[in-house]
């Protein structure tokens, strides 16, 4: 793997020893920029923007310009691998994304197409290889995809969901026909995450974002054990490269998402940070894991949080700090550029009153 100058997400991954704790922040190229509003508005709207490399490209790049951030995620979307697949991927204003063509049926799943990575999704290896070119080795590239599982909750229900109606009725009716659905995304998710190291990833993430809806027994069959095969798939082809998993909800399942073969666990702000590192914090590395509502609040209140975050930690090795969930459209650049000041000052601080001591 080629050097990179700011190697601290990378060595945090590893449990080696940082200067400053890591900081990088889900969906960091987002809305609340007004430079990615300007691109975005160039492209005329999310998907042809996402498609279109040398703008994924750009906006994956802005916040670096913007913050000393420790690690650049490519941008894009959890669902390309379903808009791949034929199902009608497109977004509407207040809602979110939608599919004109739902999976509904046993049918519907077994006449799915065969999809082809390298082909249907090159846009986004395309994406990855300019904005390596662009980082110029600065911070690590962060790949991603979305669980089997989400995928799945998306592409059954049409769109985002509160009841879930469509895919726990296929869970509950015809498991099996939900089990060769998530057989197929977990191929094509190790797929797709493959090609993206080849194209430049240097760290990969898995946001497993409707993993917490199901039950203890429903979320190791249904999720977290497609979740594992994939992360089985990627150390045996490309053990160089960390693998990060993140489910929503899931901190009663820390020591089992653990267990499953990666190197990072993210937490969503549901968990208290020292409880998850004294379960878990030896064996994995943990992100995370700061609720995003905070940015909503005073500059003091921002420090604040920051500072109790990177505390209760302490100064052992393998944190990343995060968001609990991706940042808001509406908060102010302001308060995330305090934000990542706080954590590598007061981290800083940690390790050198820690040494000392």
């Amino acid at each position: 793997m080629d050097r990179v100058q700011n190697d601290r997400l990378l060595r945090a991954l590893r449990h080696e020893p940082v200067d400053a704790t890591p900081i990088w922040i889900m969906r960091q190229a987002g809305r609340y920029l007004p430079e990615y509003r300007a691109v975005r508005a160039k492209a005329g709207d999310f998907l042809t923007l996402m498609r279109t490399p040398e703008l994924a490209a750009e906006v994956t790049v802005q916040p670096l310009r913007r913050f000393d951030l420790d690690a650049a995620i490519i941008f894009s979307d959890i669902l390309t691998i379903p808009d791949a697949l034929g199902l009608g991927l497109h977004f509407v204003e207040g809602e979110g994304p939608r599919f004109h063509t739902p999976l509904r049926t046993p049918a519907d799943i077994d006449n799915l197409p065969k999809i082809d990575v390298n082909g249907q999704l090159g846009y986004v290896a395309d994406a990855l290889r300019q904005t390596r070119q662009a980082l110029a080795g600065s911070v690590p590239l962060i790949g991603f995809a979305g669980s089997p599982w989400t995928l799945a909750t998306y592409m059954v229900e049409g769109g985002g969901s509160k009841e879930f109606r469509h895919i726990k009725g296929l869970l509950y009716s015809d498991p099996a026909a939900l089990h060769r659905l998530l057989d197929l995304l977990a191929r094509a998710v190790s797929d797709y995450l493959l090609m993206q190291i080849e194209a430049g990833a240097q760290a990969l993430m898995i946001f497993d974002t409707w993993g917490g809806t199901l039950t203890p027994s429903a979320y190791q069959a249904f999720s977290l054990a497609y979740m594992s095969r994939i992360v089985e798939t990627l150390n045996h082809h490309k053990p160089e490269v960390p693998v990060t998993l993140f489910t929503k909800n899931g901190g009663q399942w820390l020591e089992q998402i653990a267990a499953s073969g990666c190197q990072g666990v993210g937490l969503d702000w549901t968990v208290e940070l020292a409880d998850a590192r004294q379960r878990i914090g030896n064996r994995v590395a943990l992100q995370g894991n700061m609720d995003p509502g905070v940015l909503f609040g005073s500059p003091q209140q921002v420090v604040a949080e920051a500072t109790r975050l990177v505390k209760a930690f302490g100064p052992h090795n393998g944190h990343i700090f995060n968001l609990g969930h991706g940042i808001n459209q509406h908060v102010d650049p302001a308060n995330v550029a305090l934000l990542v000041d706080t954590v590598h000052k007061q981290s800083q601080l940690l390790k050198k009153t820690w040494k000392k001591d």
